[in-house]
């Protein structure tokens, strides 16, 4: 038996007007937390958006379960289908920026766990679901700032680099040479054919144990800045 099921009575685990309302409640509140936390950095997919998904595999765990009582047998389509309109719905709304990014995937992935809640909370899994509502918060509230520090002292990064001219390439990858970075990959973004500027892609691996130590990839990317045949660059961050 779910432990906080146990804790309210047999009505939270039977299926009647006041679990229903429970568990529509509960799938309203804390989707509606995440759905803030998400719209309040500015996501594409915000507040309404997280409740939606949430509340629609809610409704969908419910009635499968409604018709599994009547019936006595069957299986959980409504949930099925809803699950894989949530991976749809995800999928479509990633997508890739001009300087070769990709948007919205983080944001993707909490709507397909949000929609897992709203599920869990249907089916009247209520610790589950406040366990599950905790640690989705805290890995989109939290870690991405331990994500970011990790990554700022990683040994490998990735830049967008925009050149007033195209000649200026080799002075480029010449400068970063004497840095003790080595080039693993450069690419000429496309994007930007018509714009004037040269713009590339560059997959960067730090080898001097001086810049190991002592530079992240932040203070870096500002002594580049500098040099005058750079029009513009920074780091590619997912």
């Amino acid at each position: 038996m779910d432990p906080i099921s146990t804790l309210l009575g047999s009505w939270a685990s039977e299926l009647n007007i006041y679990s229903v309302l429970l568990r529509v409640g509960l799938s309203l509140l804390l989707s509606a937390v995440i759905g803030w936390e998400r719209s309040s950095k500015r996501h594409s997919a915000g507040f309404r958006t997280f409740i939606l998904i949430s509340l629609g595999m809610t409704f969908a765990m419910l009635t499968d379960l409604f018709l599994l009582e009547k019936t006595g047998s069957g299986f959980y389509f409504l949930s099925g289908a809803a699950i894989i309109g949530i991976a749809t719905i995800t999928v479509n709304s990633i997508l890739f920026s001009s300087r070769n990014q990709i948007k919205g995937l983080t944001t993707s992935v909490g709507l397909w766990a949000v929609g897992l809640l709203g599920m869990t909370a249907g089916a009247g899994f209520y610790t589950v679901t406040i366990v599950a509502f905790a640690a989705i918060l805290l890995s989109l509230a939290v870690f991405p700032g331990i994500e970011q520090y990790l990554k700022n002292r990683s040994n490998h990064f990735e830049i967008h680099l925009e050149l007033l001219n195209s000649s200026s390439l080799q002075d480029f990858i010449a400068t970063i040479r004497k840095l003790g970075i080595v080039i693993d990959d450069i690419e000429l973004n496309p994007a930007y054919i018509h714009s004037g500027l040269s713009v590339y892609t560059i997959a960067l691996s730090i080898r001097s144990g001086e810049l190991k130590k002592f530079k992240t990839h932040k203070e870096i990317i500002e002594a580049l800045s500098t040099i005058e045949y750079i029009y513009h660059i920074e780091e590619i961050t997912n």
